[in-house]
């Protein structure tokens, strides 16, 4: 077989396979999207770790979300975020402090619904491998910023079980921080009244509020 024809195989095999697995990698996705999507609202637990060896950096709190709709509601540690879908309230209990701001203004952080959803947009996606996490086969998928100057995240790494669940998330940023999320408990529909999506004054009682 000539050099040429060679190098033209091996090209086409690498192009085919490169896209047979981000197909699966899309597959898997879109089956997490659409189960998410049927629910109502969720419930979740979970532990997160953010560690960057620069600066010595790691800590571990244990959080809990509530989500329906575009309303959310997480605690980690003492401190908790919540949103009503037009303001979004986050209390800082070590400050004494709770700051205001419009729901879709200063959203870069990591809230319970945009961690179970994270992958729906601004990321290319690419199979990685079938792995073992915690005695469960799971499939892991790297996602790559589609514009990586506006990005906050250089790699996200996903682990989804065969039943379709997140069960970790693991964020890197650009400057060496990684975030590792890991999903200890999963509630589909469970019933939340819209209060608890609003900043009561109970909840940090003489914190003053700082509105962006």
């Amino acid at each position: 077989m000539e050099l040429k024809s060679l190098f033209f195989l091996l090209f086409w095999f690498t192009a085919y396979y490169s896209h047979s697995q981000d197909s699966k990698s899309q597959g898997i996705l879109d089956k997490l999207s659409t189960k998410m999507k049927g629910m109502s609202s969720f419930y979740i637990e979970f532990s997160a770790n953010i560690k960057n060896t620069k600066s010595g950096l790691n800590d571990t709190e244990i959080g809990k979300g509530w989500v329906k709709g575009n309303k959310y509601f997480a605690s980690y540690g003492e401190n908790t975020i919540m949103s009503n879908g037009i303001k979004t309230w986050t209390v800082v209990k070590e400050e004494g402090s709770v700051y205001e701001s419009d729901a879709n203004i200063g959203d870069e952080g990591i809230n319970p619904k945009k961690l179970m959803t994270i992958w729906e947009t601004g990321f290319k996606n690419t199979y990685d491998k079938e792995s073992s996490l915690n005695g469960e086969t799971v499939h892991i998928i790297n996602l790559i910023p589609k514009v990586p100057a506006k990005a906050d995240y250089h790699t996200i790494v996903l682990y989804v079980s065969k039943s379709n669940d997140l069960k970790k998330a693991v964020l890197k940023t650009k400057d060496g921080s990684i975030m590792t999320y890991s999903l200890t408990k999963f509630s589909s529909n469970p019933a939340i009244d819209d209060s608890k999506f609003t900043y009561d004054k109970k909840q940090c009682q003489g914190c003053p509020i700082i509105r962006d």
